[in-house]
């Protein structure tokens, strides 16, 4: 099983690359982050055309998730973290073959010290609490998406920039990745791949993409139970390089069945 997360950018612009996308790269599952299109705009026909089901969660203008599986059933969804109140469409979970998939569009933060960086913490203590029971119902349990943070220093181009008190970098958000990964939880990617400079993030400023200025806030994370099944894990940097791209490339991983 291939699983993928994208973050779009606007899933009404990035339609078209999405479709060709999934038709060259051909994951069995996928999440989606930022589609900012209220539910009743999906475009679930277009992506069924192509070959995926889909379930979503979504707003306008901003935020809105969603999960699509090619030939699979997509089976008892979750939109919103559970108990929490939250008007963002940021977190959407389902299962699909037996794997339980949790995505999200993890808040940004805006700044260390503003009200945005403590809904982010908060937010980020909700995904926690709902993860350990997730965990508990889901042995096989992948959790993935953009989580605006770049967990250490291989995860940056340079980390006396991207420092402790940096958004995105900050020691407390840093901290509360930790805090998930300590439920039972491996970084794909680092799984089988020890090297700085696998961005999945490249500013649409100064040449960034071409230049491997980026960061790598685009996760993959997978239970104990899948952590032996990680066959494969990566960053398709392709989609990047199109014409009017996303600013994120799709982080992927793949499982033995």
């Amino acid at each position: 099983m291939k699983i993928a997360s994208w973050n779009v950018n606007s899933l009404n612009v990035r339609l078209p690359q999405l479709v060709q996308w999934l038709g060259d790269f051909a994951p069995d599952v996928v999440g989606l982050q930022e589609t900012k299109l209220e539910d009743h705009r999906f475009p679930d026909d277009a992506l069924l055309e192509a070959g995926y089901r889909s379930v979503f969660h979504g707003q306008k203008t901003y935020n809105g998730v969603a999960i699509l599986a090619r030939d699979r059933a997509i089976k008892d969804v979750q939109v919103a973290i559970p108990g929490f109140d939250d008007a963002q469409a940021r977190a959407i979970a389902a299962t699909v073959d037996g794997v339980r998939i949790v995505n999200l569009y993890v808040v940004n933060g805006q700044d260390v010290g503003t009200e945005k960086y403590a809904y982010k913490l908060r937010w980020l203590e909700a995904v926690h609490g709902w993860l350990a029971d997730e965990l508990r119902r889901h042995p096989k349990l992948v959790v993935l998406g953009d989580f605006n943070i770049a967990p250490d220093h291989r995860d940056v181009p340079d980390a006396a920039v991207w420092n402790d008190g940096h958004i995105l970098t900050s020691r407390a958000e840093r901290a509360a990745y930790q805090r998930l990964l300590a439920l039972g939880l491996h970084d794909g990617l680092r799984l089988h791949h020890q090297d700085d400079g696998l961005f999945s993030w490249w500013d649409y400023r100064q040449a960034a993409f071409r230049r491997n200025l980026g960061l790598r806030i685009d996760l993959t994370l997978v239970s104990e139970t899948l952590k032996d099944a990680v066959l494969e894990v990566g960053i398709d940097k392709t989609p990047r390089s199109w014409e009017r791209p996303s600013d994120h490339a799709p982080a992927w991983v793949r499982l033995r069945a």
